[in-house]
């Protein structure tokens, strides 16, 4: 006998308070215990927001959505709330996100309105927004070492390895700290930006920003240009990092950065955010049983194998994962 979705009927009794004849649909879930549902009613659609208020706090989400909207930046506007259920009613953006329009012959004109997103989201007001400070970028990364190498594939680095890992660790969060400090979305990808057909407010729809940061200015760039779900030649990320740097020079986020100082800061924040994130899609599978992300492993290690080989800091990492065969043992892109 099927085991009775509770959260799903407090939902709908909630929708049809005042939508009584509205249908209710599976839109979505994402990483964490939030789901979504497409709510159709006389025509219209909007998606519903399930967020467990003892897992998922909504207060944060209603916060940044008001900041990033003040800022002319197209966030679902709220419809209604109820945070004692954890329920929101959202305007729908549809389903085609980015990474499903993304190729060789849109990309300069998705990433070009992406980027102009992004100058728009760096302004944002950030007051009391949390830092991403030294403690957060280093315990992101631990999770590479904790989750990605003993969880997931047996391998427990011995102290003088954990030494290295740690120095290599203090190189990059020191180099991505001294970047100049914006508002950062921290999920800024292909799966989070929604193509809009015909929209009074653009072609652009922005999600899942509810972990907003002040933070690095490169940080939501190496997030968009080096996605862990799509690849682009260095050739061609390369004039959409420089690009990005003169229009946020022309918008005052930071003052006349070399174009190498540039690159090295987007280097280094990407390198940041991948070991990061094979720790959490190893998490993910582990913990959460979502196995799917581990397809997205391969392209995420490459990442960090290209970048970390780049400078001769962060090589002894490269030297560790070869010694180990992880890229054998993860597949090669």
């Amino acid at each position: 006998m099927p085991t009775q979705d509770t959260r799903l009927q407090q939902l709908t009794q909630w929708i049809h308070q005042e939508s009584p004849n509205a249908t209710i649909e599976v839109a979505s879930a994402d990483a964490s215990f939030r789901r979504y549902f497409r709510v159709t009613d006389t025509g219209k659609t909007c998606i519903a927001m399930d967020a467990p208020p003892e897992h998922e706090d909504c207060t944060p989400f209603i916060d940044i959505t008001q900041r990033l909207r003040d800022a002319e930046v197209h966030a679902p506007e709220i419809l209604r709330q109820d945070l004692s259920q954890g329920f929101l009613l959202l305007e729908d953006f549809g389903s085609t996100p980015y990474l499903d329009q993304l190729n060789a012959d849109t990309a300069d004109k998705l990433y070009g309105e992406a980027l102009d997103s992004l100058i728009n989201i760096q302004q944002a007001n950030t007051a009391g927004l949390p830092e991403y400070d030294d403690a957060l970028l280093q315990t992101e990364m631990q999770l590479m070492p904790e989750w990605f190498l003993q969880k997931h594939l047996g391998i427990k680095p011995s102290a003088e390895q954990q030494k290295t890992i740690d120095r290599i660790f203090n190189v990059i969060s020191t180099a991505v700290q001294q970047q100049p400090q914006v508002f950062v979305h921290r999920d800024y990808h292909s799966r989070n930006l929604m193509v809009l057909e015909n929209n009074p407010a653009g072609n652009i729809g922005i999600i899942d920003y509810q972990d907003a940061v002040l933070g690095p200015i490169t940080y939501d760039l190496a997030s968009l240009l080096r996605d862990c779900y799509i690849q682009w030649p260095n050739q061609t990320i390369a004039p959409w990092v420089l690009g990005f740097k003169q229009q946020a020079e022309a918008a005052g986020l930071m003052q006349n950065v070399p174009d190498a100082t540039f690159i090295q800061w987007f280097d280094y924040m990407g390198l940041q955010r991948h070991i990061k994130v094979l720790g959490i899609f190893a998490r993910l599978n582990h913990r959460d049983g979502k196995a799917n992300y581990l397809d997205d492993l391969p392209l995420t290690l490459h990442y960090v194998m290209e970048v970390a080989n780049k400078y001769p800091l962060t090589r002894p990492l490269i030297e560790l994962f070869n010694d180990w065969g992880i890229p054998d043992k993860i597949g090669r892109v």
